[in-house]
């Protein structure tokens, strides 16, 4: 289309059909092929050059000579005019195809990229963002590459986690076990010459060195440990020998991340591994169950253990305060019998036949007397009422000291009958004593 429309500006017509083609049609000069009808021979090739440098100077410019000398003279100044326009036309195409060459250098970098330069095949420089300018080919040549580009490689499976590839994520751990794991590596360029001059696969580097950094790791650690809560902390370690090693080869690459996309035993195993799993979850389960009732039941034993510790020292104490009491008034009562032998005899005959009668449940009725008085010991009957009443309130008593806690301090149920028996009978003593004194 570029060859038709200048053709048409310098008003070539290169139709076969035309019956004046080849023909001087501004100086009506027959030509060659004027006089021939379409078709009868071949078309003439020099007019048709002299032709095309006549349109090629008229365009740029320039005129031919007018002949005044006749015909000879005509014909060797048409011979220097053809071979001025061939120059001319030469010289224009060569001026072309130079600016064509030149403008060829010329290359755009976007932004988050960089171009880098060779020359000779050598890296010579680096091109920012916007327009730059080489030398065109062969002298220099460009190529431009993605810096800021977040990249990314996946290890064990290639575009979702199902797409396992089993030679990558299958790895051994410390304790000989062999886990599935499948993670991705993101990644970003620091340094684009040594990206594309040290490196052959540049992708396929990195998965490598991936490859290797999380076998290493997972080789220096359990099962259980990778399984759960050492993720993160492998995906870390992974992470630096990563960047220690790309470094070391100069790849001009720098890790942002390594992401555990699934961590998890064989699927040949998978079954098994579970009930192991769910196993070892019972045993830790039955074991805190375990805890928790000794938790419930050592606190318990601990407080009845002191609860009765305490009564007993209690009781001990009761026991050993009476025994003095006791001991305290027979020396008492002895230093009176002492001054006074028969006062001393008959009030404690009359003390002793008190308590006797107190405490019995029978009544005695005098029928020799004949008397048809009947004498009901109402006072025995209350009394025996107030006691069968002090028994139940000491049995609710004891019942209220087991329920409390082991730091309160309870006498036996069956003592404090005994301790209020023993108050009434010394104030009765203590009674009869000052009404004898009395007397």
């Amino acid at each position: 289309m570029r060859v038709s429309s200048l053709m048409k500006r310098l008003g070539l017509k290169l139709s076969l059909n035309d019956p004046r083609w080849g023909s001087d049609q501004k100086e009506g000069k027959p030509q060659a092929n004027e006089g021939k009808k379409p078709g009868e021979g071949p078309p003439d090739m020099e007019q048709l050059w002299r032709d095309f440098n006549q349109r090629l100077n008229s365009f740029f410019g320039q005129k031919n000579r007018p002949d005044g000398n006749g015909g000879g003279s005509g014909g060797g100044n048409g011979g220097r005019s053809d071979l001025a326009g061939m120059r001319a036309t030469a010289g224009a195409i060569g001026a072309v195809v130079a600016l064509i060459w030149l403008a060829s250098g010329s290359f755009i970098v976007q932004e988050g990229q960089a171009g880098v330069v060779y020359t000779f095949g050598k890296v010579s420089h680096l091109a920012g963002s916007g327009f730059n300018w080489r030398w065109p080919y062969p002298f220099q040549s460009d190529e431009t590459v993605k810096v800021s580009q977040m990249r990314m490689v996946e290890i064990g499976y290639r575009g979702n986690v199902k797409n396992k590839q089993a030679r990558e994520s299958l790895m051994l751990t410390d304790d000989e076990n062999i886990i599935d794991i499948q993670f991705a590596v993101q990644f970003k360029l620091k340094d684009p010459v040594a990206w594309l001059m040290n490196n052959r696969d540049e992708e396929d580097t990195v998965r490598q060195v991936a490859e290797t950094s999380i076998r290493e790791i997972v080789g220096k650690n359990k099962m259980d440990f990778v399984l759960y809560e050492g993720r993160d902390k492998v995906a870390l370690e992974t992470q630096q020998l990563m960047q220690q090693i790309l470094d070391r080869y100069a790849s001009g690459v720098l890790i942002s991340n390594v992401t555990l996309q699934a961590v998890q035993p064989p699927e040949q195993v998978q079954g098994a591994f579970d009930d192991a799993v769910k196993a070892g979850q019972d045993r830790e389960r039955q074991k805190n169950e375990g805890q928790a009732y000794a938790n419930d039941v050592i606190p318990k034993a601990r407080g009845a253990a002191s609860r009765l510790l305490q009564e007993a020292e209690g009781y001990r104490s009761m026991v050993t305060e009476n025994a003095t009491g006791n001991a305290a008034r027979f020396k008492q009562v002895l230093t009176e019998y002492q001054k006074a032998p028969g006062v001393t005899r008959d009030r404690m005959y009359l003390e002793t036949m008190q308590q006797i009668f107190t405490s019995a449940s029978k009544v005695m009725v005098d029928a020799k007397s004949g008397s048809n008085l009947l004498y009901l010991p109402l006072d025995k009957l209350i009394a025996q009422a107030a006691a069968t009443d002090s028994a139940a309130a000491a049995a609710r008593a004891a019942a209220q000291a087991a329920a409390m806690p082991p730091s309160t301090t309870t006498l036996p149920a069956d003592v404090m009958p005994q301790v209020e028996v023993s108050r009434q009978r010394d104030s009765r003593a203590r009674d009869a004593l000052r009404e004898r004194e009395g007397r």
